[in-house]
């Protein structure tokens, strides 16, 4: 009779194999001890891969580089200078100084430079960390409420001129000419009546003030409208802080409630004229018309509990804190006149922003672009306006004589650093190699289509990316 031992199954004494007990050291491999012998054997069987050569060798994972800082330092607020004496001042009309880049550099190194600068940036400071409703009304003093009852009445003069019929076009309507001729013809009056405390202003002033007033609502030739004009609002508030009418103290009303109320405005006048975007850099700038909204309202939110620079993107908190934040704000009217949806479609510089890890980051990076980006770009500065309160630097170029029948918006052309005419008579200024909007090339309202949508009953067929 054959023995047991040749008896059993060819594969007994590989069962018998797997239920040894592994020597001390070798690592366990409960059920796949066969296996792990196979792999490291020299000599595998066949139809068997040796895989030693295959796996991967385990590394220790690698921790990310810190991401470079910005080697660019961020702009500090230089100290205020003293007010002047009024005394010594000979008030003018303001004028275009800026006409080269020599011009430009002079300004650069300024007075007045670090004069704009202080201002602007104390503005930002005073409302950190603070949202709109901590300015209540009794912190008003008879300047600010007079500034309110301007901007009032200016709404007033647009809801009275409607813009004319078109045909649909997106382009600047031609009634806002008529919008500024009012403004023009009234700002005196407001000037002279509405500011008498604590003292009036000195009568000599009031041309000079109604000038920055007038050009913070757009250019009335190419009837459009960008950062430049914004910035004539604040230095027309910084002429009333030059005069000793606003203070210190007044500075988060300012931000918080003067500037939403011009920023409304603005808003009115930007759909109901399709304001055309002056100098607007597309689908990649910041914003079509704004700047400011976005460095102050990061201000507020510098170091706000549970609101982080991702919420730009969560229209429920855009809903419900929008009306405390600059910031969300003016990012919820920018989603309303689009006609895609999707800030990484529409506005990408916003998306690439909100990455940011925090406010701070923000805060800096607004900064920046302020004094690179406005300050610091000559064909914005070449259309500012210096006047006494706000002077030019020794050494700038003498305004441009008027030519006959130009009015002082014929001036304010965009372009680069020469003026010239060409054949034709037509003024230009810009490089005499370039071209801009003064030789007849017209950048569309960045809110016509979205007007022309709601005019014809669209809103509900707002595109969405398909793979977005």
């Amino acid at each position: 009779m054959p023995s047991s031992a040749n008896t059993s199954p060819p594969d007994q004494g590989a069962k018998e194999a797997q239920g040894r007990v592994p020597s001390a050291g070798q690592p366990q491999a409960p059920q796949q001890p066969s296996q792990q012998s196979q792999y490291s054997s020299s000599n595998p069987s066949p139809g068997i891969p040796n895989l030693r050569d295959k796996i991967p060798k385990l590394e220790p994972r690698r921790r990310k580089k810190p991401e470079p800082e910005n080697p660019m330092p961020v702009p500090e607020t230089p100290e205020p200078p003293p007010k002047p004496d009024l005394s010594t001042l000979t008030f003018t009309v303001p004028v275009r100084r800026i006409l080269s880049p020599d011009d430009h550099k002079l300004f650069l190194s300024s007075p007045t430079y670090k004069l704009i600068l202080s201002f602007i940036f104390q503005l930002s400071e005073s409302v950190r960390d603070k949202p709109i409703s901590s300015v209540q009304d009794a912190d008003f003093t008879p300047t600010l409420r007079a500034i309110l009852t301007i901007l009032d009445e200016a709404e007033s003069l647009c809801r009275a001129t409607p813009p004319e019929d078109q045909g649909g076009s997106r382009f600047g309507n031609k009634a806002f000419r008529l919008f500024v001729d009012k403004v023009r013809a009234a700002a005196p009056q407001w000037h002279s009546t509405l500011f008498t405390s604590p003292s009036p202003l000195p009568p000599a002033s009031v041309p000079e003030l109604s000038t920055y007033l007038t050009h913070s609502f757009g250019n009335r030739t190419r009837i459009d409208y960008g950062s430049g004009h914004e910035l004539n609002f604040f230095m027309w508030l910084l002429c009333l802080d030059r005069l000793s009418l606003l203070s210190s103290p007044d500075y988060p009303a300012l931000v918080l409630r003067i500037f939403p109320r011009y920023l409304n405005l603005m808003r009115l006048v930007q759909l109901t004229y399709y304001l055309e975007p002056a100098g607007s850099h597309g689908v990649w700038g910041l914003d079509d018309y704004q700047f400011l909204p976005f460095l102050f309202g990061a201000s507020q939110l510098l170091h706000h509990p549970f609101i982080t620079p991702r919420a730009i993107h969560q229209e429920l908190t855009l809903e419900e804190f929008g009306h405390e934040f600059l910031y969300l704000n003016q990012v919820s009217f920018v989603n309303s006149t689009k006609t895609v949806k999707g800030l990484r479609w529409h506005s990408p510089m916003l998306d690439d922003i909100s990455s940011a890890k925090n406010w701070g980051k923000i805060e800096a990076g607004m900064r920046r672009m302020f004094v690179n980006e406005v300050l610091g770009k000559l064909p914005v500065m070449q259309h500012f306006l210096f006047g006494a309160l706000i002077p030019a630097a020794e050494g700038m170029s003498e305004p441009v004589l008027k030519k006959e029948g130009e009015g002082e918006e014929d001036e304010d052309l965009e372009g680069e650093v020469k003026v010239f005419d060409d054949k034709e008579g037509r003024r230009h200024v810009h490089q005499p190699n370039g071209w801009s909007d003064c030789c007849g090339i017209k950048v569309p309202s960045s809110v016509g289509a979205i007007g022309e949508m709601r005019k014809r009953g669209m809103m509900d067929q707002l595109r969405r990316i398909p793979f977005d």
